[in-house]
């Protein structure tokens, strides 16, 4: 067992660019899982940062000055943040309260539907399996009461934790949109020179996670506000909620879809029953979801992510139970980094070479 071990160090670390990036991989690995809640805006810092790269970019290329780019980019994040909260979370919110005092009229047709069951499949169904299904639903509705009651008696701590974010992530935005470049170079010159692995795994990775989180992102916006007009012009009720959770389903490939259409079939029948209207939306909902996955997705993301469907569900998983949502967000581009060190890993009888490799890391 010693001897299989041994060759098995000897193949995978026994380059010592392999063995830095291990190490420092897995100290990433120890500051995100004891530090994630402190660091948490840095992180997000980063992130936005990250996304709105590529806007101060495209004004530089177009020789506006790159200070000068930095502020009008983010001018433009502070307006929409501003708008996204005192216009959508405030409407949205609103509707979540209404459909929660509606919850209970809600069971009681839900029962009335169910109750019919037994008379139609007695031999399927009874009565009293019908009554104890309500009733633990029921039970599940109050336990979301209680969270809600527990959510506003916490609300003096939820708000000063959400003025903090408030303040600091735009603050770190723009430090990290204007110094980025010399801050990427200030932490690149504790790296040793020879770094062609590191520098492998860095070109394949870039431009996929830029290309997926500013893809993301726009998403996002466009399928939230399609979603948006669509229902608001049909007249279903809790537009605003429905749409914002639509808009955030497409985070979850495969799965957000399928879990966003039960509410949205739920809220609509229930307010329309079976008839013309209720199957005008589902269409239109059925349209929309058929356009984000066979023509937007193609135009956003010009780099395609080589990962089998497995790999992406079981990456959302794994990642959304570490880090919550933003291990959802970025279970793909974290998926593509492995996926990347692992081709990139030096092996015994694999050796890269500075040839293979067209440039170093950016300066």
């Amino acid at each position: 067992m010693r001897k299989i071990f041994s060759k098995w160090i000897d193949r995978y670390f026994s380059d010592e660019e392999a063995l830095l990036l291990f190490i420092l991989l897995a100290g990433a690995l120890v500051i995100i899982l004891t530090l994630g809640q402190t660091l948490a805006p840095v992180f997000a810092g980063i992130i936005l940062a990250f996304l709105m790269q590529g806007g101060v970019e495209r004004l530089s290329s177009l020789k506006v000055p790159h200070t000068l780019s930095v502020i009008l980019v983010f001018l433009a994040f502070v307006g929409f943040l501003m708008a996204f909260m005192l216009f959508v979370m405030p409407l949205a919110w609103k509707q979540a309260v209404n459909l929660f005092n509606e919850l209970p009229r809600i069971m009681a047709e839900v029962q009335n539907v169910l109750l019919l069951l037994p008379e139609r499949f007695p031999g399927l169904i009874t009565a009293a399996q019908v009554k104890d299904l309500t009733n633990l639903a029921g039970s599940e509705l109050s336990k979301m009461g209680q969270l809600l009651v527990t959510f506003s008696l916490n609300s003096i701590t939820n708000i000063i934790a959400l003025l903090i974010y408030l303040v600091l992530v735009p603050i770190l935005v723009f430090f990290f949109l204007k110094d980025g470049k010399s801050l990427a170079r200030w932490w690149t010159s504790f790296l040793p020179e020879k770094k062609v692995m590191m520098t492998q795994v860095w070109l394949e990775m870039d431009q996929q996670i830029a290309n997926y989180i500013r893809g993301k992102a726009i998403e996002i916006v466009i399928v939230g506000s399609v979603t948006y007009v669509t229902f608001l012009l049909l007249g279903i009720n809790y537009a605003a909620l429905l749409a914002l959770l639509v808009g955030l389903s497409v985070l979850i490939p495969y799965i957000g879809a399928a879990l966003v259409t039960l509410p949205v079939a739920l809220i609509a029948f229930f307010q329309w029953g079976w008839s013309g209207d209720f199957m005008y939306l589902m269409i239109a909902y059925a349209i929309i979801q058929a356009l984000d996955g066979n023509v937007l997705v193609p135009l956003l993301f010009s780099e395609a992510v080589n990962l089998h469907p497995v790999s992406i569900i079981v990456s959302v998983l794994v990642f959304g139970g570490l880090w919550g949502f933003w291990g959802v967000f970025f279970a793909i581009p974290l998926a593509t980094l492995l996926k990347a060190v692992m081709n990139a890993w030096p092996r015994a009888h694999q050796v890269i070479t500075e040839e293979q490799v067209p440039s170093e890391l950016p300066q």
